[in-house]
């Protein structure tokens, strides 16, 4: 495995231009700029709000300077909230190129598309030159997810991912697995795993948490394709989705962001602080997977039964299809075929042995399917997190 090494000593297994609005009104001028070079190392996201948010500046700073992330062009209106300016500074502090561009002090949409295009060349030969070295498991930030879940995900990919997991935390890699809102119910079994007293604590904060604010929302986590799928009950969905995390102890409970300090496993508690008042804390995969990359992950682990086809910027995500008969219909989209346990007796450890080769070809710049098939989702909307009490979640 290769990665590009970066001004802070991190490192990245793709070199990415980004191309950031500052709100909706600047996406058609970024989406110009990112897709007339028609390769994947180019790319743009942004935020669509014109209102100020902590959670999103946090998110859009994280995404700006992840390791995976080689310059930044941002795009703004000129009139949005969001601090522009602020995030140029972090972004070129980084030790990244960076540049600023305002539609409306740059001749409106024409001017500023020819004026990123530019921009964006000139950053390509630039993070051209970006050093590379050899990498292992203990560099990367690994985390996971499932949607699409059906009757095979809690016996096939899943588990397999937990396997795969724990080979990894052996290795000195940072593993991390959220969806607490699926995992009610699951609680106990995740504090006999805690690796301190802290750790238990905080998975106990995090899971009362995420049930006061299901039962007060009224939400639930069970859809009609869970059902059609297979799936017969709440508990059976949580406990499949709970062994995607191993058998390993968690060392903590992290918030959207707080990249883990150190090797181990962590639970990301994405249920948002404070009387309840979003909705769904995470409104689809996407956003749980934008919210895994803004927390460092240089890879996502997406494990499917139905058959999801979502993909990412800046990181590549792994389809890992739990069903025999999803994998056949869906084999473009998919990098790893757990419902081989289902159709050719494969063991556990045969599938994360599968997982673990896919881990180091991506990571050694293959493409996963997704990235091949041009998918770059990007979703992030408003929540609210209480950051001054995180320095305790971490064991």
């Amino acid at each position: 495995m290769q990665g590009y090494i970066r001004p802070d000593g991190s490192v990245g297994i793709r070199n990415s231009v980004q191309v950031i609005f500052m709100v909706e009104c600047a996406s058609h001028v970024a989406k110009n700029i990112a897709e007339s070079f028609q390769r994947p190392d180019v790319q743009f996201f942004g935020f669509s709000g014109c209102y100020p948010s902590d959670y999103g500046y946090r998110l859009v700073k994280n995404l700006a300077t992840h390791s995976n992330v080689g310059a930044v062009l941002i795009v703004s209106l000129g009139c949005e909230n969001f601090d522009r300016d602020g995030l140029a500074r972090e972004v070129k502090a980084s030790g990244r190129p960076c540049h600023l561009l305002v539609i409306q002090e740059n001749g409106g949409t024409l001017e500023t598309i020819k004026r990123g295009k530019a921009l964006v060349a000139d950053m390509l030969e630039e993070i051209a030159r970006v050093p590379r070295r050899e990498i292992d498991f203990s560099d990367l930030i690994i985390g996971t997810i499932c949607g699409g879940s059906d009757g095979t995900s809690g016996i096939t990919g899943n588990p397999a991912v937990g396997r795969a997991f724990d080979y990894l935390l052996t290795q000195g890699a940072r593993c991390m697995f959220e969806e607490s809102g699926e995992l009610i119910g699951c609680e106990d079994h995740m504090m006999a795993r805690a690796a301190s007293e802290t750790a238990r604590d905080q998975i106990d904060l995090a899971m009362r948490k995420a049930k006061r604010y299901y039962s007060i929302m009224g939400l639930g986590s069970f859809s009609n394709g869970n059902a059609v799928g297979g799936l017969t009950t709440q508990e059976e969905k949580s406990l499949g989705a709970y062994t995607k995390s191993g058998d390993s102890p968690i060392n903590g409970v992290i918030l959207p962001t707080e990249v883990p300090p150190r090797p181990g496993l962590y639970l990301m508690d994405v249920v948002p602080d404070g009387e309840p008042r979003f909705g769904y804390p995470n409104i689809n995969d996407t956003s749980e997977i934008i919210e895994l990359i803004a927390t460092g992950c240089h890879v996502i682990l997406f494990t499917t039964g139905r058959g999801s086809v979502v993909g990412s910027v800046i990181s590549p995500v792994i389809k890992i299809c739990n069903n025999p008969q999803t994998y056949r219909n869906l084999s473009d989209d998919m990098d790893v075929n757990a419902g081989r346990i289902i159709s050719e007796g494969a063991s556990l450890d045969d599938v994360a042995q599968d997982i673990l080769h896919c881990i180091r070809a991506v990571a050694g710049q293959e493409l996963s399917c997704s990235e091949r098939l041009g998918h770059s989702e990007f979703v992030l909307t408003y929540k609210a997190f209480d950051y001054e009490k995180s320095g305790c979640r971490i064991a």
